[in-house]
């Protein structure tokens, strides 16, 4: 298995990770997986900041244990650079969709993976 892949496997687990209700209403295994200079731009079109998103995330779709989860599939990523992943992939979440956009970014050999940007684009009824 080349360096590669190992880089784009960490950036997708924990891109799963993010996902899980359990990360998504614990602030500290959040602040975990998000980079202290995390901006997103989410389906809204909203920018997010750090802060913004760990305050947020215990109240966004796909907190709720019982409730609606995000399910992702057609994982494509790339290594940009040492240290930086880009991955692209969608999700569904009942009837949304969405194409997703994430940088994953390991500031040195002892640090965690940690998203540093994500973007997503909803994906109208018709689309294919």
């Amino acid at each position: 298995m080349s360096q590669e892949t190992d880089e784009i496997r960490e950036a997708i687990a924990g891109e799963l990770r993010l996902m899980d209700p359990g990360v998504r209403t614990s602030r500290a295994r959040a602040r975990q997986l998000l980079d202290p200079e995390f901006t997103e731009v989410g389906a809204s079109g909203r920018r997010w900041t750090y802060e913004e998103m760990l305050d947020a995330l215990p109240e966004l779709d796909g907190a709720d244990g019982d409730g609606p989860r995000y399910e992702p599939s057609a994982f494509t990523g790339v290594l940009l650079a040492p240290g930086l992943v880009h991955l692209t992939y969608e999700t569904t979440q009942g009837e949304r969709r969405a194409r997703r956009s994430s940088l994953w970014r390991k500031q040195d050999s002892n640090a965690p993976w940690q998203m540093y940007y994500h973007q997503a684009t909803p994906i109208p009824p018709e689309s294919t």
